[in-house]
């Protein structure tokens, strides 16, 4: 059993992980981040260091979609095709997935 909490392991996974990823101006990343009761998705310029779009079914555009819990496989498609029209709209058609 670790000695590390939930949220320790987390933030050392995403350090290891980003010491190899990272997202440029024309090819960004993109963070997703699962909760129990929430999926949240996120496209990140590291260079510039600003989120350029993100989405999440705490969202309004989903939220009366959705019928059951957030984080659901229905609801993780919800947020893939919402933060995909996003980014379009933006002009990014390539990112680096972050795990």
């Amino acid at each position: 059993m670790s000695t590390l909490s939930r949220k320790k392991q987390t933030q050392k996974r995403h350090k290891r992980m980003r010491r190899h990823i990272s997202g440029t101006s024309q090819r960004p990343r993109l963070a997703v981040f699962r909760s129990n009761n929430h999926i949240y998705a996120q496209v990140i310029d590291d260079d510039a260091q600003n989120t350029i779009c993100a989405a999440s079914t705490l969202d309004k555009d989903l939220r009366n979609e959705l019928k059951v819990n957030g984080s659901s496989c229905d609801a993780s498609i919800a947020v893939g095709d919402l933060i995909a029209k996003r980014a379009l709209a933006k002009g990014i058609e390539q990112v680096v997935f972050d795990r």
